[in-house]
Order: structure tokens, then C-alpha cells, then sequence
């Protein structure tokens, strides 16, 4: 089989192998792929692997010995299913690798929102404490955990793990996802952004969640509030974020993901204040990159074998 993967180099820099794909077929491995080479690159593939590159009906139509679509993460949004469905080509992705780093990181946001970790070292090292009269210093409020609501937006394996951390920081959580009914954590999404100090979220993009995050929602939100999000950029409307951030209608927001990627500089949350943004590496310990890798060379053999796992759509 011959297998190409399109933009491989997010996924592996050189620190982990391809050696579980290579046994699969003839490998061909891109760091990246621009829009007008996918087609050139993938002519003559049977398997076609992508974890950004954007796949659509024009790809498909141009690739008529394509079979399968192998994505290199657990959202889907960069291939038209659809598509892929009326060219005869099954398309996998990767449900779960990520989910401990995923809670990681999410707590990392939070932590540096209330503890300012990295800003109070980065004053240190600028010769602060050394010049400082007294002791000790700190820049704004550090707030405490324990007691405070925390509300998770999705709660599958992600919103759950981190649900498990927040109760052992002693937190309330609340929770607006799919769940038994008679869940006492269960709650409307408006009346968890009402009811919560920090919001969280972890739920898929769809065109129904695409801009939940709103000035509506936001001003729902207690004026000490945090939000985060590890989930999908597009989940939030950054103007209207920035505006809050700006006006205090809520503390500050610790993000992994933005909706275009990577942001231009007009971005506003760039300059937005309290904003901690990460490059989009929630998912990306060495341990989950390993983890992914296994499992899209098993979700292609599955498919070799004719019992293909972790089909989409």
C-alpha cells in the first residue's frame, strides 16, 4: 500500500518513529502540505493520512485510487466526511490519546489565571525580589481553588478527567453535557455560565457550538470568572472575548486554541488582558505523540484487514 502523509511534522519533529506506518506499506512523510500540492502529493495513494491539511470534494474528486483517510487527531473538521462517503473512501480519526495531557494543560491555564506563576518568575529573574523590601510580593489577586464551581462545557473522556482534578482541588462541579438525568451536576449551558467561577471547555465543534461563547454568555458570567479552552477555537467569538476581557466583565481566559491557526497578529486576544495563551500544544507530550501514532497504524491495518475501527461518519 502506498501511504503519504501530508503534514507530519507537528506530529513528529524526530523524537518519536514512523516504524509502526512504514510496516503498513511504502511511506512517504511531508512535514507540511500547502493547499495547491495535496493533490500532486497524494496522486497514486491508496491511504492518505492528515492531522491539518484540510481534505474537501475537490481533493476527493481529483484522487479517484484513494481509499482510505486516516486523521492524525480526534477531530474531524479538516475533512469533508461527506465527501470521502460518496468517493467510496473510509476516513478514521483517533477518539482518545490525549485526554491526561488535555486535563494537564487545562489545569496549567488555570493555575498560571490564579497563581501567575510564569509572570511572578518572569519578575524575579528581572531583579525584583532581589530589590524588594519586604519578603515576599505578589502582583494582583492569587485565588484559591477549593470551594470555587468549576463548569465543564462536554463531558466525555476530557470534561471527566478534568471534573476528577477539580474535585480533588476541592471544587464544586457542574457540567453541561450528555449525562443521566437525574445527574444533581447537571446543568443548562446559560445557567452554567451564571453559576460558575471558572468555565471550561470541552466539547466538540459543530455548527450549533460554533460561537457559543458569545457577548450574551460572557455577560452571563460572574465579573471574577475565568473561561478556558482546550477544545476548538472556533467555539468562541474572540471579538466578543477580547471585549470582556477588556471591559472586566470577566477576570481573564486561559486559551490553547484559536480559531484560525496560527493567529494573525490582529488577533485581539493577542493584546487582550489576563489572556494566557498557549500554541495549541494541549495534546502534545511526547507520551500522547506516541500514543497517536500507534493507534492511526492500527486504525489502518484494521482497515487493510477489512475491519476497519474508528470509522467517522
Amino acid at each position: 500500500m502506498h501511504i503519504v502523509l501530508l503534514d507530519g511534522l507537528t506530529t513528529n519533529p524526530g523524537d518519536i518513529s514512523w516504524a509502526p506506518l512504514e510496516q503498513l506499506g511504502t511511506l512517504v512523510v511531508h512535514d507540511r502540505t500547502a493547499p495547491g500540492d495535496i493533490v500532486a502529493r497524494a496522486a497514486g495513494a491508496e491511504a492518505v493520512l492528515t492531522n491539518k491539511t484540510v481534505l474537501g470534494a475537490a481533493e476527493f474528486a481529483a484522487l479517484p485510487g484513494l481509499t482510505y483517510v486516516g486523521v492524525l487527531a480526534t477531530g474531524t473538521n479538516v475533512v469533508d466526511v461527506a465527501a470521502a462517503r460518496r468517493h467510496g473512501v473510509t476516513v478514521t480519526n483517533v477518539p482518545d490519546y490525549s485526554t491526561p495531557n488535555v486535563v494537564q494543560a487545562t489545569f496549567a491555564l488555570l493555575l498560571e489565571l490564579t497563581n501567575r506563576v510564569g509572570h511572578h518568575d518572569a519578575t524575579v529573574h528581572a531583579g525584583r525580589w532581589s530589590a524588594c523590601p519586604d519578603f515576599c510580593y505578589w502582583d494582583g489577586d492569587l485565588v484559591e481553588l477549593a470551594g470555587l464551581t468549576l463548569g465543564i462545557v462536554g463531558y466525555g473522556r476530557i470534561g471527566r478527567g478534568v471534573a476528577a482534578v477539580g474535585r480533588a482541588f476541592g471544587m464544586r462541579i457542574l457540567h453541561a453535557g450528555r449525562s443521566e438525568s437525574a445527574d444533581p451536576e447537571r446543568v443548562d449551558l446559560d445557567a452554567l455560565f451564571r453559576d460558575s467561577d471558572i468555565v471550561s471547555l470541552h466539547c466538540p465543534l459543530t455548527e450549533a457550538s460554533r460561537g457559543m461563547v458569545d457577548a450574551r454568555r460572557l455577560a452571563l458570567m460572574k465579573p471574577t470568572a475565568f473561561l478556558l479552552n482546550t477544545a476548538r477555537g472556533p467555539l468562541v467569538n474572540e471579538a466578543d472575548l477580547a471585549a470582556a476581557l477588556s471591559s472586566g466583565t470577566i477576570a481573564g481566559a486561559g486559551i490553547d486554541v484559536l480559531s484560525v491557526e496560527p493567529p494573525p497578529a490582529t488577533n485581539p486576544l493577542l493584546t487582550s488582558p489576563n489572556c494566557v495563551i498557549t500554541p495549541h500544544v494541549a495534546w502534545a507530550t511526547r507520551n500522547a505523540r506516541q500514543r497517536l501514532v500507534a493507534t492511526v497504524a492500527a486504525n489502518l491495518a484494521a482497515f487493510i484487514a477489512g475491519r476497519p475501527q474508528h470509522v467517522v461518519g
